[in-house]
């Protein structure tokens, strides 16, 4: 096998990038026929379009881009439409497109035009190859030698087909990608309830302003998705979007988040930090769980609002800031004020825009809707088939209380994908709690959740105390006890410890001595 031998099946079985594929596929044909030009063409819509030149001594013997239109006569056009190959005579050919040659320095004298074949017998393009020499005698003409070339163009062509079919994948698999990355990153707000109707029409209404959000409901409503919309849609949108959640830090490291410091304040500032507040500056911060706030930190955030300025902590300067607070809740505000655990100053500057998220037991119809939602999101994120759910089971779900709201249902969604294999999820495949309300969850909240026996003076009898506790330590019941108090408060210590009826540094004096640590 000679070097051109080696060359031309290195282009057509190792190339797999159209683009590349053509240049060195026209080369290989012009260095075959001994000719210096040469052009591959498709069809777009009414147009032939030139996608690869080759050849000539100036740029503009070079057409690559240049399109004909299908309605003039042109050998490109002939060939497209015959599927067959051609020799024509520049000038003379009644097919040939001569004003096309206009500003070109070298002229064509004798032009081959062969199709490019797709799998299915469908003409997807031709070739041609020009001859510029005066007297027309460089391409070989023998009918034998056209055969031959023929055959040639024909591998180039299946060759030139398979790449452009695997690049077409190459990008169906690439878009699929995107879609499933924005799938599982971007979460949908979905709902058809008049209540959830009336909710994203606030949020649409909202979001053209720069006033201040307050939104409650319960956990897992989904509080911070309208938070996230509210910045998308408004003239913030290109700007930054900070998350503070204030119930997830002590209270001293949540003031030097959202304030920052200078180097000295205190032992350990090192150097200067600037805080979120002062970060987002011009965009928008949304503090979650602000009904956890202190008392403390609520005065220095009134001051934020009232002013539109932030003093880092030792710095003795303020500075302006430009932010838009979106705040978020699932306590009682009004309760809070009356027991003095909330400021109503700071309520009234928060609450000048109120979105209430209703909970998902407010909303029968969306819950199949949603329940499709995951099912197809969690189903496209693992490559499973889509499972469907059953009518009857589906009855189950619109009944239950989901206490836990959209969260709750995502968790269940994502259980049935790992527990069931059937494509059609029965009334069979859902946990007993769904069917028998009301329940008590377990201390962990996974699934499944079985409903346990309450306990009465009766029924409190040495065999009932052993199959309750049977096995248990002292330490083992109390670290049992106090895991559930954290995950029921969202690893909270301070709401922990008040669920327990205990001091908080009690509290969490008996976490470390029962070796149980916040990540």
């Amino acid at each position: 096998m000679n070097k051109f031998e080696l060359d031309f099946y290195k282009a057509l079985f190792e190339e797999l990038d159209p683009e590349n594929l053509r240049k060195r596929f026209l080369r290989l044909l012009l260095r075959i026929q001994n000719v210096e030009r040469g052009s591959i063409w498709i069809q777009q819509e009414n147009q032939y379009v030139c996608v690869e030149s080759l050849g000539g001594p100036t740029d503009t013997d070079i057409i690559k881009g240049f399109s004909i239109s299908s309605d003039r006569p042109s050998i490109v056009g002939w060939v497209m439409k015959n599927a067959e190959m051609t020799i024509a005579e520049a000038g003379k050919d009644p097919r040939h497109y001569k004003e096309f040659e206009e500003g070109m320095k070298l002229k064509s004298a004798l032009i081959f035009a062969f199709p490019l074949i797709l799998r299915n017998g469908q003409v997807y393009g031709v070739v041609q190859l020009i001859d510029t020499s005066t007297g027309a005698d460089r391409l070989n003409v023998d009918r034998k030698y056209l055969e031959l070339l023929k055959d040639i163009i024909d591998m180039g062509s299946t060759a030139l087909s398979n790449a452009l079919y695997f690049s077409q994948q190459v990008e169906k698999n690439l878009e699929l990608e995107h879609t499933l990355a924005c799938i599982q990153s971007d979460a949908q707000i979905i709902g058809q309830s008049c209540l959830f109707i009336d909710a994203m029409k606030r949020v649409r209404d909202y979001a053209a302003t720069d006033f201040p959000v307050l939104i409650t409901g319960e956990s897992g409503t989904g509080k911070d998705l309208v938070a996230t919309a509210l910045h998308n849609l408004s003239s913030r949108k290109d700007k930054l979007f900070v998350v503070q959640n204030c119930s997830a830090i002590p209270d001293t490291l949540l003031e030097s988040e959202l304030f920052g410091y200078k180097k000295g304040a205190f032992t350990g500032a090192t150097e200067d930090k600037i805080g979120l507040l002062k970060a987002a500056n011009g965009g928008t911060v949304f503090l979650d769980e602000i009904g956890d706030m202190s008392l403390r930190l609520q005065s220095r955030l009134l001051r934020v609002i009232q002013n539109n300025e932030i003093k880092p902590l030792g710095e003795t300067r303020t500075s302006r800031i430009n932010i838009r607070i979106i705040s978020a809740t699932n306590k009682d505000l009004d309760n809070a004020i009356l027991k003095k655990e909330f400021r109503e100053d700071l309520f009234y500057r928060l609450n000048v825009l109120p979105i209430h998220l209703p909970p998902l037991r407010e909303r029968k119809k969306d819950i199949a809707l949603l329940a499709n939602y995951f099912l197809k999101r969690e189903s496209l994120a693992l490559g499973l088939s889509q499972k469907k759910i059953s009518k009857k089971a589906l009855q189950y779900l619109e009944d239950y209380q989901w206490e836990g709201n959209i969260r709750e249902l995502e968790n269940f969604i994502k259980y049935i994908l790992s527990t069931v294999d059937n494509d059609i999820v029965g009334v069979d495949e859902i946990p007993d709690h769904f069917k028998n309300e009301p329940y008590k969850r377990n201390h962990n909240n996974t699934f499944p959740l079985h409903e346990e026996p309450m306990l009465s003076a009766d029924s409190f009898s040495p065999r009932s105390a052993e199959s309750q506790f049977a096995g248990y330590s002292w330490e083992a019941l109390e670290k049992d006890y106090v895991l559930y108090l954290l995950n029921k408060n969202r690893w909270n210590i301070t709401r922990a410890a008040k669920d327990a009826k205990i001091n908080r540094s009690t509290f969490d004096s008996r976490m470390k001595k029962l070796g149980i640590h916040k990540n």
